[in-house]
């Protein structure tokens, strides 16, 4: 449990934050507005209605997905050690990973109102932070607070 924990915290933490921060700079987006754009994917165009109830449930949804994403490395390392083993590498792929199902399969079988074709900068930055902020500290956390299998 530690390891599905810390790996949420962090990942999800790292993320958000970058999400928010890159958005900031580049587009002059606020956080709010960055939480309720994953909110959007489950009320849609009406979560951007509602400042502060449709923020928080976005950084909710945030944290559940991070979850989701967290307990499947770990399981995944349960049954292949290889991942664990090599924390750096398989960090990295399953940061890749995650950013394209993301991207190209949820979020367009969400309710978000935005456009899904992103630009070549937009899709290199998603890439990037995914490996470094969500695929890498889980699996250097799986690595670390994970039990060996048996």
């Amino acid at each position: 449990m530690q390891a599905l924990l810390w790996s949420t915290l962090v990942a999800g933490t790292l993320d958000i934050t970058a999400a928010i921060v890159l958005r900031a700079l580049l587009s002059g987006v606020t956080a709010v507005r960055v939480l309720q754009s994953v909110a959007s994917g489950l009320l849609g165009r009406p979560a951007f209605n509602d400042d502060l109830r449709s923020a928080a449930l976005g950084l909710l949804l945030h944290f559940l997905i991070m979850a989701v994403i967290a307990a499947l490395f770990y399981f995944a390392s349960r049954r292949l050690p290889v991942l664990a083993a090599q924390w750096l590498w398989s960090g990295l792929a399953y940061g890749a990973v995650v950013y394209l199902i993301m991207s190209f399969v949820i979020v367009p079988l969400s309710a978000f109102p935005g456009t899904l074709v992103p630009s070549v900068a937009a899709f290199v930055e998603g890439i990037v932070v995914h490996m470094l902020c969500v695929g890498l500290p889980i699996a250097y956390i799986t690595s670390r607070y994970a039990p060996s299998p048996a």
